[in-house]
């Protein structure tokens, strides 16, 4: 498999903060995302690749195993492994009178060998493979990611009790560690990767972690101000209106829009937009009064 150089796909550097990441997977993963490219192939592979980069380094320890292993950055501990096992094949082969250069390129087939491949020192023993990893998706509604859940998943014929953490986003990709395919000879299991198709069916856009939505507003309201009741994501909440509201206008209720992912306890913003309603159907006295309104302007 080609090495992906994960910075370069989100197009930030290597010394990026977690901060710059998460801005970068967002513009990028909304720029690429299958809703906005139907039927685009390429754009397909760009959003999957997103997705890959953010779950990588979005997590500090895989980031400093990426950082630090690139491409082997999965079988980081195996390599470790691996580098004290040829220190002790030097030691014993320099003891015995037997060692001639022991090079990088022995260690490298040594290393090989860990992976699946085979070097002429290692001819006659069994290699360790690791297993295949699996991928696997699961639709959920919008209303199901507001709240940490627990989820039992079938796949290849084995039930897989998952937790779900509240905020993951559309198109979102997660590793399940060790619950791909079985290793072979001892070789570790390969992961499973889900990726997340999250369907809409409520009154409110989302964008990132801020919710957004729109209310209606009488014109009376609007021009004397007062009081009104609407809805968030988990209840109702009462809004002040302020005298000569504008259409359009837009308020910003804090922390009360969607989870933010891994971040107990902190909430994006959600933002009502007001809609005025003129009203139809005027009786003549309404008609009058209007009149000499518009007269006195």
């Amino acid at each position: 498999m080609a090495f992906i150089d994960y910075y370069k796909i989100l197009g930030v550097p290597k010394k990026a903060s977690e901060k710059d990441i998460k801005k970068a997977y967002r513009k990028l993963a909304r720029k690429y995302h299958p809703d906005l490219n139907p039927n685009d192939k390429e754009a397909e592979r760009k959003f999957k690749q997103v997705n890959e980069a953010n779950e990588v380094l979005s997590n500090p320890e895989n980031r400093k195993k990426y950082d630090q292993y690139g491409e082997h950055w999965q079988n980081a501990e195996a390599y470790e492994k691996a580098k004290q096992q040829q220190q002790q094949y030097s030691q014993q082969y320099s003891t015995q009178g037997d060692f001639e250069g022991y090079s990088e390129k022995d260690f490298s087939d040594f290393f090989e060998s860990m992976f699946g491949g085979r070097s002429s020192r290692t001819q006659g023993r069994q290699a360790k493979f690791r297993g295949q990893d699996f991928n696997a998706q699961l639709q959920l509604d919008l209303k199901d990611v507001y709240t940490t859940h627990k989820r039992t998943l079938t796949v290849n014929n084995k039930s897989i009790r998952i937790t779900i953490p509240a905020g993951v986003e559309n198109g979102q990709v997660i590793k399940i560690k060790g619950h791909g395919g079985k290793g072979i000879n001892g070789g570790p299991n390969g992961d499973l990767y889900i990726q997340f198709s999250i369907v809409n069916s409520t009154p409110f856009k989302r964008d990132g972690d801020n919710l957004y939505t729109s209310v209606d507003l009488d014109l009376y309201k609007a021009l004397l101000g007062g009081e009104i009741t609407v809805n968030t994501f988990d209840g109702k909440v009462k809004l002040t209106v302020k005298p000569e509201t504008q259409n359009g206008t837009k308020v910003k209720l804090k922390s009360k829009g969607f989870p933010v992912y891994k971040k107990q306890g902190q909430f994006g913003d959600l933002y009502v937009t007001y809609n005025i309603k003129v009203p139809t159907n005027l009786s003549a006295k309404e008609k009058e009064l209007f009149t000499e309104l518009a007269k006195l302007r």
